[in-house]
C-alpha cells in the first residue's frame, strides 16, 4: 500500500484519492491550491459571494419571506461559524435547520443549544422516530457498513424539503468536506450541492425508495430522506453553495473565533479515536462510524486529523505517526452501546463487516483473527517523504497554546466545570 509522502493518507482512502509523480496526494495538492501564497483572488471570490447574498435578500423581499437563506447546522464549530458570519458580517437572516442525529452527546447538545441562543435565529429541527432510525441503521450497517446513513441522508435532504416548503432559494453549507480531505474537486469548479453528489457521496449510491421492504423499512421510514422533485427545486430556484469556495477556510482558526465570540466549547477529555477536541464532537456515532472505516480500509479519524495538521505545518510526520499508532486501531467503548441499540451482538457487528475489509490490508492469522498487514507507521521516512515535507509553522498542534484544541497526554486540557464537556458519556440523548 502506498501512502502520501506528505500527509498520512493511504491510496485506498475514501472518497477517491490520487497520487502524483512525487507521491503527494490530491488532498495535499488541493490544500496547496487554497494557500494564500498562491494565485487565488479571495477578494474577488468574496465579491461573488456578496452578490449571491444580495440576490437572496432581494428574492426574500419580493416573496415576503423573513428568511433569506437556510443554514444546515449540527451545533459544531463549522455551523457556529457559518451562522455567525452570515448574520454578523453579511447581515443575513438565516433559518437554522437541523436533522437530529439521534445519537447526541452531552457536548453536542450543549453546543447546539448555545448556537440557537447566541444567534437568536429561528430554528427548525427534525427528529425521526427511533424505531425508524434503528431499522435503517441496522440495514445499512449490514449492507454497506454505515450506521450513520440516516443522518447523512437527512441533513443533505431535509434542508431542501424546508427550502421548498418555505420558498427559500439559498442554502449555505460550510466547507466541501470531501474536497478538503482528498481533493476530489478543483477550487476552480465552484462546486455546488446537487442531487447527484448527495446520492453518490452522502447516501452510498442509494435513494430512499431503494430501501423499502428491506429489513422491515417502510415508506413512512424513508419520508425524511426524499429529495424534492426537479420541478419544485426549479420553481423555488433552490441552490446550495459552499462557503469554502468563496472565503479562505481554516477550521481551527474559525473554531477559536467561535470560542471567543459565541462560546462554542471543545471537550476537555481524551477521546478514544483521535486527538482533536473541537471537531465532530456532536454525536457518539462518529466514533463507531470512524472505527468502521478503520476495519474496512485500515485508517481512521486520527489519520484524517493528523493529515490536516501536517498540511498546515503544525505537525511533523513523526508526530502524526505517533497519533495514528495511539488512536486508529482502538475499539470505541460506544460500540456496545450501538450494538445494544440495534439489537445485535458485537460478534454480529464484526461478522457483517468481515466481507467489507480491504484484503490488501487485512489477513486472518492462524487463529482466524484479522490482522493488519500494512499501516503508515510500518513505512520508514525516506528521501521521498523528506522532499515532500511542509515548512513547519511557528504554531504547533500539541503546544500549550493549543491545549484546549488538541489532546496532549503530557499536557491535557484543564477541566471547564461543565459536566457535558469534562466527562465522556456512553449513552446518547435523542433530544
Amino acid at each position: 500500500m502506498r501512502y502520501c509522502a506528505r500527509c498520512m493518507y493511504p491510496e485506498n482512502a475514501r472518497p477517491t484519492i490520487i497520487f502524483d509523480e512525487e507521491c503527494v496526494c490530491s488532498g495535499c495538492r488541493y490544500h496547496e491550491s487554497r494557500s494564500k501564497q498562491l494565485d487565488i483572488n479571495w477578494d474577488e471570490r468574496e465579491a461573488m459571494f456578496k452578490d449571491i447574498l444580495e440576490e437572496a435578500k432581494r428574492i426574500a423581499k419580493e416573496r415576503g419571506n423573513s428568511h433569506d437563506c437556510i443554514v444546515p447546522v449540527s451545533g459544531g464549530k463549522d455551523s457556529h461559524y457559518q451562522v455567525w458570519l452570515l448574520k454578523e458580517k453579511y447581515g443575513m437572516n438565516p433559518l437554522l435547520v437541523t436533522f437530529n442525529h439521534a445519537y447526541n452527546t452531552p457536548a453536542g447538545n450543549r453546543n447546539l443549544y448555545n448556537l440557537v441562543e447566541k444567534s437568536g435565529c429561528d430554528f427548525v429541527r427534525y427528529t425521526a422516530g427511533l424505531d425508524s432510525v434503528r431499522r435503517i441503521s441496522r440495514y445499512m450497517l449490514e449492507t454497506v457498513g454505515d450506521l450513520t446513513w440516516h443522518y447523512h441522508a437527512g441533513i443533505r435532504t431535509y434542508p431542501f424539503q424546508v427550502a421548498v416548503e418555505r420558498n427559500i432559494p439559498l442554502i449555505v453549507w460550510g466547507e466541501h468536506g470531501f474536497a478538503e480531505l482528498t481533493g476530489i474537486v478543483s477550487l476552480e469548479d465552484f462546486v455546488e450541492f446537487t442531487r447527484w453528489t448527495r446520492k453518490e457521496h452522502d447516501m452510498r449510491g442509494y435513494e430512499p425508495h431503494d430501501l423499502i421492504g428491506k429489513g422491515g423499512i417502510t415508506e413512512h421510514d424513508i419520508a425524511p430522506y426524499i429529495y424534492p422533485s426537479d420541478e419544485d427545486i426549479a420553481r423555488v430556484e433552490v441552490r446550495g453553495i459552499y462557503l469554502s469556495n468563496f472565503l479562505y477556510w481554516n477550521a481551527k482558526s474559525q473554531a477559536e473565533i467561535m470560542m471567543k465570540e459565541w462560546d462554542f466549547a471543545p471537550i476537555a477529555y481524551e477521546r478514544e479515536r483521535t486527538f482533536n477536541l473541537h471537531s465532530k464532537i456532536e454525536d457518539h456515532a462518529n466514533d463507531v462510524h470512524d472505527y468502521l472505516k478503520y476495519l474496512k480500509f485500515g485508517y481512521g479519524r486520527a489519520t484524517d486529523d493528523a493529515s490536516m495538521e501536517i498540511r498546515h505545518g503544525r505537525m511533523a510526520r513523526e508526530e502524526g505517526i505517533a497519533m495514528v499508532k495511539r488512536y486508529d486501531a482502538r475499539e470505541p467503548s460506544t460500540l456496545q452501546t450501538y450494538c445494544d441499540f440495534l439489537g445485535i451482538s458485537k460478534q454480529q457487528f464484526y461478522d457483517w463487516v468481515e466481507p467489507m475489509r480491504d484484503e490488501r490490508l487485512w489477513k486472518k492469522d492462524a487463529a482466524g483473527i484479522w490482522q493488519p498487514q500494512d499501516a503508515v507507521f510500518m513505512h520508514e521516512i525516506g528521501e521521498l517523504e523528506e522532499r515532500a515535507r511542509v515548512a513547519p509553522a511557528k504554531e504547533r498542534t500539541l503546544s500549550d497554546e493549543n491545549r484546549r484544541m488538541y489532546y496532549n497526554p503530557a499536557n491535557p486540557p484543564l477541566k471547564t466545570g461543565e459536566q457535558a464537556l469534562d466527562q465522556p458519556s456512553l449513552t446518547f440523548s435523542v433530544i
